[in-house]
């Protein structure tokens, strides 16, 4: 268990068992990157998983767009700027969270944590205006924050610059079902650029998460481990980008999986394949 290091009323800052400190929700009684702390969580499952390097240095002076979901923090994004400052590039942020109050908890407590340090005047524009335009070492940023409701977002009409890597970090399907509903993830897809390669990590190995992604045309795959996680889960317009694709053993597994069918409301419940997720499954390019 964290050993509490003191709160607003809101937050509290916790630290971990491996000494790394981190934040926590009070209301949603939740803790931020639980096991191994934020950098190392994002370390692995962001800047390695997704390949970022080289994936920005091959983009050279063209947008690197990475697509936010779920700022909290920003440690996400803190770690993976750190880990590209010495790319001569260019990389457009676009963070999504329905509220900043994690993100100026971070600010004020930045030493404590350590991650928000060198970002301190950007994390203060975002605060205060949603976006911060500066240099991060070799690096040129652009970087936005949507305050709103993700799935409205998705299901409206916002224009918004289409990723080549989202980092997804809601709440889990439990906490958080409408952050997990097969029509959300339809609408991510239909937003993303044929011509742009894009992937997708997520922390869940959950059999609902990824058969709630390949029934919305994402081919997916297993993503590194992480904590006392033994895997996690990558996905992608097209077959490129997936290392590890999932195959016919998994989609007998997920077949006869108690709770994989996707959900269509945002109510959370657990069920297995209906017969026409199943035919959906089987008819996907990935498994034929």
């Amino acid at each position: 268990m964290p050993d509490f290091l003191g709160s607003d009323s809101a937050y509290s800052l916790v630290q971990l068992a491996n000494g790394t400190t981190s934040i926590r929700s009070l209301a949603e009684g939740e803790t931020f990157h639980p096991v191994i702390g934020p950098v190392a969580e994002a370390e692995a499952l962001y800047v390695r998983q997704l390949n970022l390097l080289e994936r920005v240095t091959q983009a050279g002076k063209n947008d690197f767009v990475i697509w936010d979901v779920g700022l909290g923090s920003a440690a996400n994004v803190t770690t993976a700027l750190r880990h590209l400052r010495t790319i001569e590039g260019r990389v457009r942020i676009v963070s999504f969270d329905h509220t900043l109050a994690p993100l100026r908890f971070a600010r004020t407590h930045a030493t404590e944590l350590g991650y928000p340090l060198g970002f301190e005047t950007s994390i203060d524009s975002l605060l205060k205006c949603q976006s911060a335009r500066f240099r991060h070492g070799c690096l040129e940023v652009e970087w936005e924050v949507q305050v709103a409701d993700f799935p409205t977002i998705m299901a409206g009409s916002t224009p918004l610059p289409a990723p080549s890597a989202i980092f997804f970090d809601a709440y889990s399907p439990r906490r958080n079902p409408s952050m997990w509903t097969l029509p959300l993830f339809r609408c991510l897809k239909a937003r993303l650029d044929p011509l742009r390669p894009c992937a997708l990590a997520t922390y869940s190995r959950a059999t609902l998460v990824r058969v709630t992604l390949l029934s919305a045309g994402f081919w997916v795959g297993a993503g590194e481990a992480t904590g006392e996680k033994e895997e996690t889960t990558v996905a992608a317009c097209g077959p490129c980008l997936i290392s590890k694709p999932l195959d016919a053993v998994w989609l007998g597994r997920a077949g006869r999986s108690t709770s994989a069918e996707p959900f269509l409301e945002p109510i959370y419940r657990q069920e297995p394949c209906s017969p026409a997720t199943l035919s959906l499954l089987r008819a996907h390019p990935q498994f034929t």
